[in-house]
């Protein structure tokens, strides 16, 4: 899995973009102008901005940036002119000299399709509950065409006049949640207007469409079990129980420390507590180890569906997921994946944002593995930019 393009320029260009977009849908829908969809605003036209399509063309994005570099430009001297009379007339020619000679992108290739909920987030948080139930909602009406394996080839595939397309591949990240939620329900056809994908507003609520996404983001990484993932995938949610304490959400219990996720079921002894990262234990059933040693790791998932949801991601068997490790940098998301009895290493890296290298050192010897991964992790943040929408 590769990042974005690593231009810093790019990056703000998109966040400007997409904050733009949110905060006219948000004047929009407080003007009553738009009204809702799926329980939130809907998205009242038929394009949007494409940023997926400006990280894939540099120049049209350059087109872009230059242009809102002229609005900007214009708008600054039209306000300084109607403060400072004497310069008016400079003031204003300037800003319509700037709006001239702005490269103007096409309106062709700046827009695209766009559908009411677009802009809509996922209120699931891709908790483990929610993989677990988009993964029997997947099964029952997904993975005859997509295959259980998420590839595309599934038993009624060839029946199909378009072949399904595989989710092991940057599918997802092509297309923001909102638009996937839309299509799963109202299906898809063709450019000649024949059905691609049945719609399944009538079998699946909001709830139950949001899920099966997720299992799709856990499918996606999953399917690759030996190489890089195709689409970053955030630390799932999952109440965390330590000791007698009271559960609390991963998210509020981890801070913005790193997280070790540790498959055990009670076979092998527990792994031992490091302050580099916390550590989570997840067990088949949801419950704590009977006895944790000193300083072995006893924090302990609470849900026996964080099991199921871990083997999807990791690509394993259920059976066959204890001594299986997932690593989640300072920022929440996953990045390497342990395989049992193994030392860690940089080379267990699953998602990266650019070409390896050397690791960082901080002077002295080379590190140990575990040493080099978590460097490589801080040194290589992910940015990840999905349907053209920053996360």
């Amino acid at each position: 899995m590769s990042g974005p393009p690593p231009q810093a320029w790019l990056n703000a260009l998109l966040v400007l973009i997409e904050k733009f977009q949110l905060g006219l849908l948000s004047l929009w829908h407080a003007l009553g102008l738009s009204g809702d969809s799926h329980g939130q605003p809907a998205w009242p036209w038929a394009q949007r901005v494409a940023g997926e399509t400006l990280l894939i063309d540099l120049g049209l994005a350059r087109q872009v940036g230059l242009s809102v570099c002229a609005i900007a430009f214009a708008v600054l001297a039209v306000a300084i002119a109607l403060a400072w009379r004497r310069g008016r007339g400079v003031l204003l020619a300037a800003a319509a000299l700037a709006l001239l000679v702005a490269p103007w992108p096409k309106a062709s290739l700046l827009l695209g399709p766009a559908v009411p909920t677009s802009f809509h987030a996922s209120p699931t948080r891709f908790s483990v509950d929610a993989i677990a139930l988009g993964g029997r909602i997947y099964t029952q009406y997904c993975a005859g065409c997509h295959g259980a394996d998420g590839r595309g080839e599934g038993p009624l595939a060839a029946s199909l006049s378009q072949w399904p397309p595989t989710l092991a591949s940057p599918l997802l990240a092509r297309r923001a949640d909102g638009e996937l939620f839309w299509h799963v329900l109202a299906g898809m056809r063709d450019r000649h207007g024949r059905p691609t994908m049945p719609a399944f507003s009538g079998k699946l609520g909001e709830r139950e469409t949001w899920a099966v996404i997720d299992y799709m983001k856990a499918l996606s990484a999953g399917s690759d079990a030996e190489g890089n993932w195709p689409v970053p995938l955030r630390l799932p949610e999952m109440a965390i129980r330590c000791g007698a304490d009271a559960p609390l959400a991963l998210s509020k219990w981890r801070g913005d420390q790193r997280v070790r996720l540790v498959a055990v079921d009670g076979t092998a002894s527990l792994p031992y507590e490091d302050p580099r990262f916390l550590t989570v234990l997840v067990t088949p059933d949801g419950r704590p180890p009977a006895e944790v040693p000193h300083f072995r790791a006893g924090c302990t998932a609470t849900s026996p569906l964080a099991w199921q949801a871990v083997a999807s991601i990791a690509g394993a068997s259920p059976s066959r997921l204890a001594g299986t490790q997932l690593m989640a940098d300072r920022a929440g998301w996953l990045r390497a994946r342990g395989a049992p009895g193994r030392q860690w290493s940089d080379a267990d890296l699953v998602c990266v944002s650019g070409p390896a290298g050397n690791p960082p050192r901080n002077g002295g010897a080379a590190p140990d593995g575990l040493t080099a991964l978590l460097l490589r992790m801080d040194a290589e943040p992910v940015r990840f930019i999905k349907g053209g929408f920053v996360h």
